[in-house]
């Protein structure tokens, strides 16, 4: 039995989350790797509302900061030499990767 791998993206910019997930998905076509995914997850929205006054004078105004976090999942068959040229990808500071073998 195949062993698989569970690669999971996070990134705060969706452009760049999406072009990983572009050349992950090229290798494993490349080297003729099964591929399931990028699978899209809920995004997660850190919500922060702040108050624009730092005195009790005035009308209440507030600001609304959010950040949105975007979640991708990828499964593939573990074949070393794919893993290898995974691994070499470039991947931007502001994308997270994790992956786990299966």
């Amino acid at each position: 039995m195949p062993q698989k791998a569970r690669i999971r993206l996070s990134s705060s910019n969706l452009e760049k989350l999406t072009n990983v997930c572009n050349e992950i998905k090229e290798i494993a076509k490349k080297n003729g790797i099964k591929v399931s995914g990028p699978i899209p997850l809920p995004v997660k929205r850190l919500i922060v509302t702040t108050r624009k006054a730092p005195s009790g004078q005035g009308s209440h105004t507030f600001d609304h900061w959010e950040m949105r976090v975007h979640k991708r999942l990828i499964d593939i068959d573990a074949d070393d030499r794919t893993l290898r040229q995974i691994m070499r990808v470039p991947i931007p500071d502001e994308v997270y990767i994790e992956i786990e073998l299966i």
